[in-house]
């Protein structure tokens, strides 16, 4: 057994496999993984890399990941306090606007909308103030040209437009979206 040259430990997996193949003669291996050659134990380790690597997702997942996983995954018994409430919407009344326009050609803009609110309190601050949310909307869509309706940013322009007009008016309370039913430019 003096003869034997010791064996070092083993960094990774692929060297491990390599020298518990040249092992297999010489030890049989125990129950943590432990190779038993000639009366020594040699443990397998990982590298501080590979450790790395299968810790950083190990501990998203068990941590930080079902911090961000509650608002996805269905809660099951509890008090109900994670279910999500259920939005409230308004529909405003159609609207139709004549478009600003330097060559003088009619264009015309009818708008269909609803308002989504994250409770029926803000709805109830909206009913006594609507005759001067409709003024308001009125007089921005008569200053819009046709060409800033094209595409979907536009439309998005328009939606974050009406948005922040409609919250500025209602505030402290806040719509949290505005939903278009029908868009027609002609």
């Amino acid at each position: 057994m003096a003869d034997e040259p010791e064996e070092p430990e083993v960094e990774d997996k692929d060297a491990a496999n390599a020298e518990g193949e040249e092992a297999e003669g010489k030890g049989a291996e125990g129950e943590d993984g432990e190779e038993e050659a000639g009366g020594k134990k040699s443990k397998l380790r990982l590298s501080p890399k590979k450790m790395a690597m299968l810790a950083v997702p190990l501990v998203a997942l068990l941590g930080g990941g079902g911090y961000f996983a509650k608002d996805y995954l269905p809660s099951f018994g509890g008090d109900g306090a994670g279910a999500p409430k259920p939005k409230v919407y308004y529909n405003l009344p159609e609207m139709v606007v004549n478009l600003s326009s330097q060559d003088k050609r009619a264009q015309y803009l009818k708008l269909k909308v609803s308002l989504e609110a994250p409770d029926q309190l803000v709805l109830d601050a909206l009913n006594p103030i609507m005759p001067r949310v409709l003024d308001m909307f009125q007089l921005y869509l008569r200053e819009l040209r046709s060409n800033d309706l094209e595409g979907s940013a536009g439309i998005y322009r328009l939606k974050e437009e009406l948005l922040r007009r409609i919250n500025l008016e209602i505030h402290p309370h806040q719509i949290s979206r505005v939903l278009f039913n029908e868009i027609i430019v002609q």
